[in-house]
């Protein structure tokens, strides 16, 4: 029994290897910037105003392992910049605190108490035809807000710090947020997708309409 227990770890623990081998580590640059100052405080928020930190929000993101020792605490001071008192928000992405990585929090509107959740390395899987329009806003874009069109409903995949994938459907408001900070990690801001909204057409459904909406295999 002992002997099946030990092979079964050591299974998983191969498995974990594999799934993240093609992740990178954090560079050096990338972990000056993590570890700069006092790391009990907030990272700061990268602005448009500023021309390299700029440059920063258009570049794409890449995956990071998530089992890699600083993740932690990169979550923890991007949350406090994500829930600074002065500018509270729902969601922030790596590249908004200059770190091009697959990462962001988001808050999951759809689970009881609404928690904050840190997602590695989020890929969508499915996305659904029917849109909900919405206003959104941006920590990096002070002041300045719109009306996006999004994705109703998604089918969704993500690493948790413990190293664990998860797969998950998100509707509504959760749905948003997750496709706004996604956005993000390839380097597109919401005032690209208006601009890019501007001549699509948005059709209301019939008054009395019901729709259902059912997961989507892989």
């Amino acid at each position: 029994m002992r002997l099946l227990h030990y092979n079964f770890l050591v299974l998983m623990l191969f498995s974990l290897l594999i799934g993240h081998a093609g992740a990178q580590e954090f560079t050096p640059v990338e972990k000056q910037l993590i570890l700069e100052g006092d790391t009990s405080a907030m990272l700061r928020v990268y602005k448009i105003t500023i021309q390299h930190e700029l440059e920063v929000l258009l570049s794409e993101s890449t995956d990071i392992n998530p089992l890699d020792p600083l993740l932690p605490l990169l979550s923890k001071r991007m949350f406090l910049a994500m829930r600074d008192t002065a500018n509270p928000g729902v969601g922030i992405a790596g590249p908004q605190v200059g770190i091009n990585r697959n990462v962001f929090w988001l808050q999951r509107f759809d689970k009881p108490g609404s928690p904050f959740e840190f997602l590695i390395n989020p890929v969508i899987l499915k996305s659904s035809v029917l849109t909900r329009r919405g206003g959104e806003g941006c920590l990096s874009i002070p002041d300045e807000r719109g009306t996006v069109l999004r994705s109703y409903a998604l089918l969704v995949e993500y690493h948790t710090l413990d190293g664990i994938k998860h797969t998950d459907m998100l509707e509504d408001f959760t749905a948003v947020i997750f496709q706004h900070e996604y956005d993000h990690l390839r380097g597109i801001l919401f005032t690209d997708r208006i601009l890019n909204q501007q001549n699509e057409l948005a059709l209301p459904l019939p008054q009395g309409m019901e729709l259902l909406l059912r997961p989507t295999e892989k």
